[in-house]
């Protein structure tokens, strides 16, 4: 019998986060303080984040201990499964074997509680009661309302407007796991009101939206802010994805060849691929291919340069090395609103610049032709910003068909798109229209790249 749900036990499941940054073949640029030009400092930063996370940012490490408070939670839904894609194989007529690590289990229905239950938990180890974030789809705001909610913290999550008007369920879970959420930009900070100043109709934006979030958290007593992508803590927590994906796949008696993953932000790529990242680095699997995919919309691996800049509109960040599109871009409103970001985590972007990944940018009408192709086939409604690696994994799939070569392909589905049905809508009346690479927009926005002397 074709065995189709790879499982891990509960005792199987990792008990360690995996922290690359030790097995880097070369150092990450550091992040540097706005003000000073200078590489932050652990109290930079701790006005935002607890020390265990900050510390966590810059750990030496290789192994991070997950405490067994997380992984009491964890085991509400993870292990997660590894499927192979039999259905999928057998539509696209392929001798690639499809694999996809589905993290569309949990409670958020996303990968995002991986790192949101573990903010959560060190926030209130801490002392802190309150927590102010920012959500662009609405998966990282739910994530985060639910382990906020496991810890008894209060939340505020600042949501993309476009994502807030398409995506109303999405706030509805928030609030059913009691958090507030507004939509960005909103009246209630300085950084808000500005841009409707300017703009009163603007879609919103992630830059925007962490603006206001980080503005919260700095202008409240007991309010930490709390990132769901980017920063290196982040990614380090959602290598659970990778570490499990690594043994389900030993116990598949199978490699990937090719692993492919979107991109927002950068948290669910560089967890899924991050472990297997470091048999690359070592040379075990030097010829294993990594694909990072974006949305056309808003490539900023693949057209934004590689250059410091603030995470946010208002340049209350720090400064990120990072390949970015300006931190001032608003993306056009595509309805991968989790991937509608102008940069990039600086850990991808380094991959990148040293050549150990791939960076394909998509249009909006094939990537939901593939996610329909994925969901008749295999049965699972993918997220929007899933069916961008799906998109690139059936594109690889069907070059193996016409090689003749069989390729061990494996996808990160990172989300299940249950609250996306008004996009799946738009896309089988016809009515879902494409957004191009807006480049004037893109130029403008880049004339807002801080100087750095020396960087």
């Amino acid at each position: 019998m074709d065995v189709t749900k790879i499982m891990l036990t509960e005792k199987e499941m990792p008990t360690s986060w995996y922290n690359i940054l030790p097995d880097l073949p070369e150092p990450l640029p550091p992040v540097l303080h706005p003000g000073t030009g200078k590489p932050v400092t652990p109290d930079d930063l701790k006005r935002l984040f607890p020390m265990a996370l900050i510390m966590q940012e810059f750990s030496p490490e290789r192994n991070i201990e997950i405490p067994e408070q997380i992984q009491a939670i964890y085991r509400m839904w993870r292990p997660t499964n590894l499927h192979r894609a039999y259905g999928l194989e057998k539509a696209l007529d392929t001798p690639a074997r499809i694999y996809y690590k589905y993290e569309g289990t949990s409670p958020a229905g996303s990968h995002k509680p991986n790192t949101a239950v573990a903010q959560a938990y060190y926030n209130k180890a801490e002392g802190v009661k309150r927590l102010a974030t920012e959500t662009g789809a609405g998966q990282w705001g739910s994530a985060l309302a639910m382990g906020c909610m496991l810890f008894g913290l209060e939340l505020k999550v600042y949501m993309v407007k476009t994502s807030f008007q398409s995506k109303p369920y999405r706030r509805i879970m928030m609030e059913t796991w009691g958090a507030k959420c507004v939509p960005s930009p909103s009246t209630d900070t300085k950084a808000g009101r500005d841009v409707l100043a300017k703009d009163p109709d603007s879609p919103g934006s992630l830059g925007i939206a962490i603006s206001e979030a980080v503005e919260d958290a700095a202008t409240h007593d007991n309010t930490h802010y709390s990132l769901g992508s980017v920063l290196n803590h982040v990614l380090l927590h959602q290598t659970i994805v990778g570490l499990e994906a690594m043994k389900q796949m030993e116990k598949a008696d199978a490699y990937p060849d090719i692993i492919v993953g979107c991109i927002g932000g950068g948290s669910n790529f560089g967890g899924l691929v991050m472990p297997f990242m470091r048999d690359k680095i070592k040379g075990k699997k030097k010829n294993l291919r990594i694909i990072a995919v974006e949305p056309q919309a808003c490539p900023s691996l693949t057209k934004g340069p590689y250059s410091y800049d603030f995470g946010d509109v208002a340049g209350m960040t720090p400064l990120l090395k990072m390949h970015t599109l300006g931190h001032t871009f608003v993306p056009p409103p595509v309805h991968a609103g989790g991937l509608r970001y102008h940069g990039m985590a600086p850990i991808i972007s380094h991959f990148y610049k040293l050549g150990l990944i791939e960076a394909r940018a998509e249009l909006q009408v094939p990537v939901f032709e593939a996610g329909v192709r994925f969901a008749r086939s295999e049965g699972i409604l993918p997220a929007p910003e899933s069916a961008h690696a799906i998109k690139v994994g059936i594109d690889e799939a069907l070059a193996c068909r016409q090689s003749g070569h069989s390729k061990t392909i494996l996808i990160g589905l990172s989300g299940h798109g249950h609250f996306d049905l008004s996009a799946y809508d738009e896309y089988l009346s016809g009515k879902l229209k494409d957004y191009e690479y807006p480049e004037e927009k893109v130029k403008e926005a880049l004339t807002s790249l801080p100087a750095v002397p020396g960087a």
